[in-house]
């Protein structure tokens, strides 16, 4: 689901019939901030929810998000309206739709293949419990005055509908033995397995619990509601079950905290408690024993005051043949103890009074615990029981049955598993990003398309097919997209703390990891090649990268490369070392330049892609000759007080047609031919210096005094006023009404300048400005402003501004934005999270918008280092674990959505599992026959939980039964569609009496073979005469008689007269048939006692 939440800046009234803009200005209708894809897990991920059939995970957070995931890198972000937390989650299994409900109890059904809702209910109460009935849409919901209601979701209509069903309370207390109904709040509904969906366990706060059968609308078993003798048992440190004397389980006031079905048939109930007691109630209809047997207590320590048990969940054991399996809990352990969550095997083969312990293990959280899903997965990756463990802040791991068994087989203390971590799309924190780029390809360069080939291939050669990484996450989930005409559009790349880069194809919303660039290369010790990443420039018409690290070093890629076998050149501020390196097919290291110690802060190619500009945190600048990987001048620092350079621009003549190289054509470099040059430096301090780019000598410099070193940015826009009039210097703009402060500027007549050889003073010359320069302008950003300057006034040492804005928040980070290939807006992002989009040339604000009305995100420090855009309105951040791509153009649509996005719902998959389903008995006679996946399905489901039994019954029958109240349900000996038939003494003709004479012998021979014995002995009970009835027309016809109101009244006393003689006609023949019906019910007496006497063989 695209987010499309905008603060909008309120505006007045409208004007009549605007004019249209000229090209490249922006207005407001032009931008519409989305979400274009987003990858990670949130941090406020509070709940779990998993459907076993589509394999699929989706975590709920509370702040309104629900974050579906599957396999391939398919994920998808769905956002409620309301940032409120979620408290219920879970699938409308194998349907493709998700149920979320808030906690202003608003009930929201998620299409996944629309990714949005399709229907919502707010709830009049405080809804307690909630459960989907496993394989259909019904719905139970029970609220905190102790209502059951069924809802059902419709399909065909896309909505909830309240169905008149409930489960009454009057029922439940007369079955409890209390004088007025139950009001505590409802805190566990559960439908029992292998009851066809009709029986519904309902547990109250207070400690009930009632089995209620919905299709004979009465309580089956009613268990918590007084004192029970119970068999006690502690389970230690040990794996041996300590035995204690029958106790008496104080019920009353005893809170549920939790509960769960311990057995595939719903015979035994896992109930846990607020003070951490666990009792394992029998829920068997049979059971005739003592008291005792129908509850027994289990506890985790002995201590008095324990944890509440907050989740169980039960996974049975196929060996113990349904009398035991194993119990996950988190909770019920001492106060204060670690954070772990508690496995226990449990066997009672013996019966209930015999439970007993037989293994425990006790399994560390890596943060604290938010919640946990246990479910069989059976897929070409992975097949088994597998735990899915959520730990905050936004921790996914997942655990397979071979790693929980072998944990739980250890004996000794402090035994670790390593679980399975989420592979994550584009890692974060593990290892840290520091930096990154978002780059756009020209589809057409040669360049881009032997990239295309690349990518292409490799996924040709893999298809969903993890990476090494992933191999073992279990989740397949969701359809990946496939366009026919791929072409790369888009890199994304990051730089990590341990000097690693990653790079991404981002040209559909799925990003796809193409290369990894590690920093050590093999054989060749550099000093400082692993350290962090800080700066990075990408040229795609030469698919040159470069990387800047802590340490001073600048390492230089060619992404597009054969194998071979040549040299990796180390420059130094010393020497220049040529190391042999062999290198694979793919991404080229060509040089590394070490020769200052200072992090590089920022990197520039220039146009030509053959020099590369550096920045240094001293303020220095260097500039690099990539043709000749020689260092062809080093700055001395160019701010008094030490600040780094925060920015570089290059602004070069055109290069003739042709001259375009890469960083290997050595020989098509005319060293003594250079591009005419201007290179402009600017310090956080605010100072701008401008070089010649060929030789290093400064030609100005510009200092605006700024009360802090806040500068952040400067951009040139090229060619702004190509077809409009240059603004007037002096139309400088301060909307704050502040007057517009002295700006102190100077000229520096001396700069200094050494190449790696030796030092060399010269005198500055001040250029003149080619009229190529005229039309284009200087931007700079700080944290309190944004300026606009006439490139021609910097370069002769002037700042003064053409417009001027005072910045309302403190800002971080500046980008810019393009309309009809011209530069039109910049893009602004504070400190506080808010989003400004200003436009070109008056700086004037058009949309505002916010991370938390976009992504529900707050700004955290250091988050703008890795915020990075390209000029088509993409912006691309991260947060946490999570990144996200924003598009803010409203009719860009450069990654092709919706046909580029994945399907999160596999429509195959879920007609071939209800076949499956449907025709379960004849695959388990013929298992051999069914399809690979489907058997894999099949046989995960016949191993897994109880829950997932009811996936093979039929619900059709719940249609009949929700469709009602309870008690007023149609009878079951009708047809529903059958008309009932109302009959009129006045309609009834009574023939005379029949005289039956007596049947001869031969009549008896003639009919014998004619005749079957049912037949006669039941003479003349299959006749199918019925009364039949007439219409109002056929009745007024027969009975409208032509005449005065005398005779019509004689007419009718004399019906009435003829009724009266119908009716002692019937009474007479009623009598008749009675006497004749005891005289055949006698002799047919007499017959039996008759035969009685005779033996055998007379018969």
């Amino acid at each position: 689901m695209f987010a499309r939440k905008f603060l909008q800046k309120s505006s007045g009234g409208q004007k009549p019939a605007p004019a249209p803009p000229p090209r490249g200005c922006l207005i407001t209708e032009d931008l519409d901030p989305r979400i274009v894809t987003h990858h990670g897990i949130p941090s406020t991920a509070s709940l779990l929810a998993f459907d076993p059939i589509q394999c699929l995970l989706a975590v709920g957070t509370l702040d309104g998000r629900i974050k579906v995931i599957g396999g391939d890198n398919i994920e998808a972000i769905l956002a409620s309206p309301k940032q409120l937390p979620f408290k219920n989650l879970e699938f409308v299994e194998n349907q493709g739709f998700l149920v979320s409900i808030s906690n202003e109890n608003e009930i929201q059904v998620w299409d996944l293949d629309l990714r949005q809702t399709t229907s919502s209910l707010c709830w009049e109460s405080n809804i307690t419990s909630f459960s989907i009935l496993h394989g259909t849409g019904y719905m139970y919901v029970g609220d905190e005055y102790g209502m059951v209601s069924v809802l059902k979701y419709s399909v065909d209509e896309g909505k909830l509908v309240h169905l008149p069903y409930y489960v009454p309370t009057d029922a439940l207390a007369e079955a409890a033995g209390l004088s007025s109904p139950i009001d505590y709040p409802v805190v566990g509904l559960l439908s029992q397995p292998c009851s066809k969906g009709t029986r519904l366990l309902v547990a109250f706060s207070n400690g009930l619990l009632f089995l209620w059968d919905a299709s004979e609308d009465r309580v089956v078993l009613v268990r918590g509601n007084k004192d029970l003798p119970v068999e006690g048992k502690t389970v230690g440190d040990s794996l041996e079950a300590s035995h204690d004397e029958p106790s008496d389980l104080e019920l009353d006031g005893k809170e549920i905290s939790s509960l769960c079905w311990a057995s595939a048939d719903g015979s035994v109930l896992a109930v846990g408690y607020v003070d951490g007691d666990i009792v394992f109630w029998d829920f068997s209809e049979g059971q005739k024993g003592k008291p005792s047997n129908h509850a027994v207590k289990l506890q985790l320590s002995s201590a008095e005051k324990r944890l509440p048990v907050i989740v169980m969940h039960w996974c049975s054991d196929v060996s113990r043949k349904n009398c035991g399996g194993k119990l996950f809990i988190y909770g019920g352990d001492i106060i204060g103890s670690d954070e772990v969550l508690t496995m226990l095997a449990l066997d009672w083969s013996s019966g209930m009074g015999g439970l007993k312990c037989v293994g425990r293990a006790d399994l560390t959280l890596s943060g604290s615990f938010a919640d946990m899903v246990l479910s069989p997965i059976a897929s070409s990756r992975q097949s088994g029981m597998f735990l899915f463990l959520l730990t905050n802040p936004g921790q996914l791991q997942a655990y397979d049955d071979t790693s929980l068994a072998s944990l739980m087989s250890q004996k000794e203390d402090n035994i670790s598993v390593s679980p399975l971590p989420y592979p994550m799309v584009v890692p974060t924190m593990d290892p840290h990003m520091t930096v990154a780029i978002f780059a756009a390809c020209n589809v057409n360069d040669k360049t881009s398309l032997a990239l295309s080939e690349i990518v292409l291939a490799a996924k040709a050669r893999t298809p969903r097919t993890p990476s090494s990484e992933s191999a073992q996450w279990p989740l397949t989930g969701g359809v990946p997209s496939y366009l026919d005409d791929y072409k790369l559009e888009r890199l994304y790349m990051a730089g990590y703390q341990d000097g690693s880069v990653r790079i991404w194809d981002a040209t559909y919303p799925c990003l796809s990891l193409i290369y990894v660039l590690d920093p050590k290369a093999n054989g060749i010790d550099i000093t400082g090649v692993d350290a962090s990443v800080t700066a990075f420039s990408f040229c795609s018409k030469t698919s040159c990268l470069a990387v800047g690290n802590e340490c001073g070093m600048v390492r230089l890629f060619k992404l597009v490369g054969h194998k071979s076998g040549g040299t990796l050149e180390v420059v130094t501020n010393t020497d220049k070392q040529a190391h042999p390196f062999h290198q694979e097919d793919g991404p080229q290291w060509l040089a590394a330049y070490s020769f200052l110690s200072s992090p590089v802060c920022t990197l520039r190619f220039v146009q030509s892609t053959r020099r590369l500009a550096v920045g240094f945190k001293c303020g220095r600048v260097a500039m690099l000759d990539i043709g000749a990987q020689s260092v062809m001048f080093v700055t001395n620092s160019l701010s008094d007080s030490g600040f780094p350079i925060k920015s570089l621009c290059v602004k070069s003549s055109p290069a003739p047609a042709g001259s375009l190289s890469g960083p290997t054509d050595h020989n098509s470099i005319d060293s003594d031919a250079h591009d005419d040059l201007i290179l402009c430096a600017m310090t956080k301090d605010g100072q701008t210096i401008l070089f010649d780019g060929n030789t290093g000598k400064m030609l100005a410099s510009c200092l605006r005094p700024l009360k802090n070193p806040t500068a952040i940015c400067m951009h040139i826009l090229e060619d702004c006023y190509e077809n409009s009039e240059m603004p007037s210097e002096n139309s400088a703009k301060n909307p704050s009404g502040k007057e517009k402060h002295e700006k102190n500027s100077h000229t520096t007549s001396e700069s200094e300048s050494h190449s790696p050889g030796g030092e060399q003073n010269a005198v500055t010359e001040t250029k003149l400005v080619d009229q190529r320069f005229a039309n284009s302008l200087f931007l700079m950003c700080s944290e309190d402003a944004l300026r606009l300057y006439s490139l021609k006034s910097l370069s002769q040492g002037s700042l003064e501004s053409i417009t001027e804005v005072n910045l309302p928040r403190p800002c971080c980070w500046m980008g810019t934005l393009k309309k009809d290939e011209r530069e039109c807006a910049v893009l602004l992002l504070y400190r506080t999270g808010h989003i400004e989009i200003r436009s070109f040339p008056d700086l004037e604000v058009v949309r505002e918008s916010s991370l938390m009305s976009l992504l529900r995100w707050n700004f955290k420090p250091n988050m703008e280092k890795t915020v990075c855009s390209d000029d088509f309105g993409h912006v691309v951040l991260v947060n946490g674990c999570e990144v996200s791509i924003l598009s803010v153009l409203a009719h860009a649509n450069g990654f092709r959505i919706p046909e580029s996005l994945p399907l999160l719902h596999d429509k195959v998959l879920a007609a071939a599992a209800d076949a499956t389903f449907s025709h379960f008995p004849a695959h388990k006679k013929n298992h051999d026959g069914a399809p690979k996946f489907l058997s894999g399905i099949i046989k995960g489901f016949r191993s897994s939980n109880e829950q997932k039994v009811d996936q093979i019954q039929d619900f059709s029958h719940l249609g009949n039964i929700f469709s009602n109240p309870p008690y007023l349900k149609p009878s079951a000996t009708g047809d529903d569609d059958e008309k009932i038939v109302e009959l009129n003494i006045d309609d009834i003709e009574i023939d005379e009496p029949l005289i039956i004479s007596p049947i001869t012998e031969k009549d008896k021979k003639e009919k014998k073979d004619k005749r079957t014995e049912k037949e006669r002995l039941f003479d003349g009970a299959s006749s199918d005469a019925q009364p039949k009835t007439r219409t109002v027309d056929e009745i007024k016809a027969k009975y409208r008689k032509a005449g005065e109101t005398s005779a019509i009244a004689s007419q009718a006393k004399d019906k009435l007269l003829e009724r009266g003689e119908k009716l002692e006609r019937i009474s007479q023949r009623t009598a008749e048939l009675q006497d004749g019906a005891e005289n055949f019910a006698s002799m047919a007496h007499e017959l039996a006692k008759q035969m009685e006497k005779r033996k055998w063989w007379n018969i």
